[in-house]
């Protein structure tokens, strides 16, 4: 697994149609002259700005490898940005507002850690309980009730886990920010007793081991 860095990608499309502009236009005007010179520069250049429209310039995300000098702290950044990568897939599944916006607030806050881990290696020790059990532990949680979602459950177990999930997703995505913040001060900041609760949402339910 890698990290992704967003980049903007312009379309080809368009340069390519105001090139064509040219050799069409030759058989219609004498470009060689100022006036079809002109005229010919004119289209081609209307024609690069309608294909624009036409084709907006994107947002695409590309790997990029992390290298902090330390394979074990590398192991822990691919960790997180494979769990990343699947809440944001389960996000897209969910329906719940709530938990959807919840969710948007844990990701963008695991992957500010994840950079800034990457940055500065020697924090890693202050998030390894954060990357191996409490954003592995809601990737679970929420991964079980999108699957409930899918399936179309709608008895008393499903409606539970809706509700543990909902009445602690906000604070999860707050505990998560908080440690963002934390690694910025001289302490690492314990998020256990914040998200505490994940262990037994699902283990109340009987839907883990």
């Amino acid at each position: 697994m890698t990290n992704w860095l967003e980049k903007t990608k312009r379309p080809v499309l368009p340069i390519y149609l105001a090139a064509l502009v040219w050799p069409i236009m030759a058989l219609v005007l004498p470009i060689y002259t100022l006036g079809g010179l002109i005229a010919t520069t004119v289209i081609s250049a209307g024609v690069y700005i309608a294909g624009t429209k036409l084709c907006p310039v994107r947002v695409v995300r590309v790997p990029v490898a992390y290298a902090t000098g330390s394979e074990d702290v590398d192991a822990l950044l691919n960790g997180v940005t494979a769990n990343l990568d699947a809440l944001h897939k389960l996000n897209d599944e969910i329906p719940d507002k709530q938990l959807s916006d919840a969710m948007d607030r844990m990701e963008k806050a695991g992957r500010s850690i994840a950079d800034t881990v990457a940055r500065t290696p020697d924090k890693a020790r202050n998030v390894d309980r954060f990357a191996r059990y409490y954003l592995p532990e809601m990737v679970k949680l929420m991964g079980a009730y999108a699957e409930l979602e899918k399936q179309g459950v709608k008895g008393d177990n499903a409606a539970q886990i809706e509700a543990d999930l909902r009445r602690n997703a906000d604070t999860t995505a707050a505990a998560f920010e908080n440690l963002l913040d934390a690694l910025y001060s001289a302490e690492a900041m314990d998020i256990s007793t914040d998200i505490e609760v994940l262990d037994s949402i699902l283990k109340s339910q009987n839907l883990t081991k």
